[in-house]
């Protein structure tokens, strides 16, 4: 899908007189996205081209992303995020649907599945990890939030840095070029929800707590090379959520969906279809 193919189906939802943008595209059984931190909805844009032959495609833009704007000053963790987006489909009259998230998405789909058990039907969490922050991990990418609050940017040295995390071994120019001109791109107005966000993410609680409460089908997958989450990370979700089913993406790093569109697609589409 083209990047002007989204304008015709951008929307906007106002929460506490922010405005929150999405898309919302197709028909049949409605499917809200949730999209990696420091990307947005076009991450997804080979599912939603894909699967919104079949389905009714929610994808917003995560506060401070693409075209949502700065987050809320009330929120203060994953779980508003989640409440937010549960309110977003409430806005739409959509009683049932279905969570796929990458990253940060699959962290808030998990807390909306845990707080609206009778509304998703299914929790797809990819290249993610619901538990706490590795200690090493987080004080790693705090320090990275604070050198770009000091100067709100980021800087060509600290892309050089962040970029590799996203993408395989051998990754795809063209991606990485965007990535880096994203990264490039985010200004002082952004950098303030950037951090907070940030700090959200990697101080968040560990959901694994409530794990025997996710009985929804849930899909897991990995890409084989990710680096941003390991994927014993992924194991150990699988291993802890009964009934889950755990998928390996080859040659895929951290945003799998836009490395391996074909197989992310087949794989999303046979979990759905079978958990009809």
């Amino acid at each position: 899908m083209k990047n002007q193919d989204f304008a015709a189906h951008r929307q906007q939802y106002t929460i506490d007189n922010q405005t929150l943008s999405f898309i919302d595209i197709g028909q049949g059984p409605a499917l809200l996205f949730g999209h990696s931190y420091l990307w947005d909805a076009q991450m997804w844009a080979p599912q939603i081209e894909f699967l919104s032959h079949h389905y009714r495609c929610i994808v917003p833009d995560l506060w401070g992303h693409g075209l949502s704007d700065a987050m809320p000053t009330s929120n203060r963790s994953l779980r508003d995020i989640s409440a937010q987006m549960l309110s977003l489909m409430d806005s739409l009259e959509i009683e049932e649907f279905s969570v796929i998230g990458l990253s940060v998405g699959a962290m808030w789909g998990a807390e909306l599945a845990l707080a609206a058990p009778t509304r998703v039907k299914r929790l797809v969490m990819m290249n993610s990890f619901i538990g706490f922050e590795p200690e090493i991990t987080r004080d790693k990418y705090y320090a990275m939030l604070d050198v770009i609050k000091h100067e709100q940017a980021v800087s060509a040295s600290l892309r050089t840095t962040i970029t590799p995390l996203f993408f395989a071994d051998q990754p795809k120019v063209e991606l990485v070029e965007l990535f880096n001109t994203r990264l490039a791109s985010i200004d002082h107005e952004q950098v303030d929800t950037i951090y907070r966000l940030g700090k959200m993410i990697f101080g968040r609680r560990d959901t694994t707590e409530e794990a025997d409460k996710l009985t929804l089908p849930c899909l897991i997958m990995a890409g084989l090379q990710d680096k941003a989450r390991s994927v014993l990370e992924s194991y150990l979700m699988h291993d802890i959520i009964d009934g889950s089913k755990f998928v390996h993406i080859p040659d895929a790093g951290h945003i799998s969906t836009l490395e391996q569109p074909e197989f992310v697609n087949q794989q999303l589409s046979q979990f759905l279809k079978a958990t009809d």
